[in-house]
Parts: structure tokens; C-alpha cells; sequence
């Protein structure tokens, strides 16, 4: 059965080949083209090569951060990646080691511009050379409420480990730290969700649409 070819109970995504003559623009991929596109991309994407779409979404990315400890290959980085590309970050940090586990990016790291940085010396580095506040996502002792004042608009928000949060190491480093609001039982919620929260604090605030 081919690719175009529908699967009985099962949804399809995307399009399938592109019919002839095909269009003369260099944004579009020959092989999709001929072969069609499942990607989970945006419709005006459809066909377009990797490198065509990175460089749209270069002309209006935003202009928070996000960086992420990577210790013990958190198995949220990879949904954290996702998220930022859903909420168009400049940039996504990996802290610590540099292998991190990509399954929960559902390959939007093709599309999200990812630097990694040894320690959070490297981090506070990047961020004082580009003029970035680095703001911490954590319920440490006298972090602020996410709500209680606008996060900076030039900023990083840095989340730590599921579990641990925010190294010991990353403490000294931040500008200040942000605490989400919780209403139930447990002391803290998974970092992927933290993330998404914050980067939509973020947006709230600043995205022009």
C-alpha cells in the first residue's frame, strides 16, 4: 500500500504527493514533492525543505530562552524542546551533558535552534554577552509567584531536573526565580509542565501574534 493510499481506522496526517508540474520555488523539497509530506508541520510548510522553514521561523522568533540541566538524561528534555518550538523560542540551552534523549521532541529539534553549555558558568556567560536575565523556575525558598509582575522580556528561563529542580550549581547564577502556583497535594509538578506554563507566561505578555 502506498503512501497515499488511506489505512483503514487510522487518521492521515499531512499530504500526499504534490500534483504536476510541480512548483518552481527552492523552499520545496523534490522528495516530498514526488512522495508526499506526513510531517506534523504547519499547512504553508507543506513540501518545504528543513532548512526553508528554520529560516522562516528565524525572521520571527521570540526573544526568551530556555535553558534545561541535563544530569541524568531527563526524560523531559525532549518535551521541553517540543514546547519551545511550539512557543517559537530564540533558543533552547542544554546544561550539563551534552547526550539528551530526543524522543519527546517528536523531531521539532530539527526546527529549534538547541546550543549546549557544560555547566551553568557557561550558561550565565551567554546570557551576560547577550544581555539576558536568567530567571529560574523552581518553589525554592523566596522564589516570586510566575504571576506576581511580568517576566523580563529579554530573558532565559531555566528549569531543572525532574525531581532535584534547580542544581545547587545554578543558584548563584540566576537573576531571580519564579514559583508556579499549586493547589494540591504535591510539592512540585513535572518539568515539561512547568516549562510549558512559563513559556506561556512569556507569551502572554510580550507575543504579537
Amino acid at each position: 500500500m502506498s503512501g497515499d493510499d488511506p489505512t483503514p481506522g487510522v487518521r492521515q496526517v499531512g499530504v500526499g504527493a504534490h500534483p504536476e508540474p510541480w512548483p518552481d520555488d527552492p523552499r520545496f523539497d523534490p522528495e516530498l514533492l514526488a512522495e508526499g509530506d506526513r510531517r506534523n508541520v504547519l499547512d504553508k510548510y507543506r513540501y518545504w525543505t528543513v532548512e526553508a522553514i528554520v529560516a522562516d521561523l528565524d525572521t520571527r522568533r521570540h526573544r526568551f530562552h530556555v535553558a534545561i540541566e541535563n544530569w541524568q538524561h531527563d526524560l523531559n528534555i525532549g518535551t521541553v524542546v517540543r514546547t519551545a518550538n511550539a512557543f517559537l523560542a530564540a533558543e533552547v540551552h542544554i546544561v550539563g551533558k551534552k547526550k539528551w534523549n530526543r524522543r519527546g521532541a517528536m523531531v521539532t529539534d530539527r526546527y529549534q535552534h538547541i546550543r549546549h553549555h557544560s555547566d551553568p558558568q557557561h550558561l550565565a556567560d551567554f546570557a551576560s554577552t547577550n544581555e539576558l536575565s536568567l530567571v529560574g523556575i523552581d518553589n525554592l525558598p523566596g522564589s516570586i509567584d510566575l504571576d506576581a509582575s511580568p517576566l523580563p522580556e529579554h530573558c532565559i528561563l531555566v528549569f531543572g531536573q525532574e525531581g532535584p529542580g534547580l542544581s545547587e550549581l545554578m543558584h548563584p547564577f540566576l537573576d531571580e526565580c519564579r514559583s508556579i502556583p499549586q493547589f494540591g497535594s504535591t510539592r512540585s509538578i513535572n518539568a515539561g509542565v512547568a516549562a510549558g506554563i512559563a513559556m506561556h507566561a512569556w507569551i502572554r505578555t510580550y507575543a504579537t501574534g
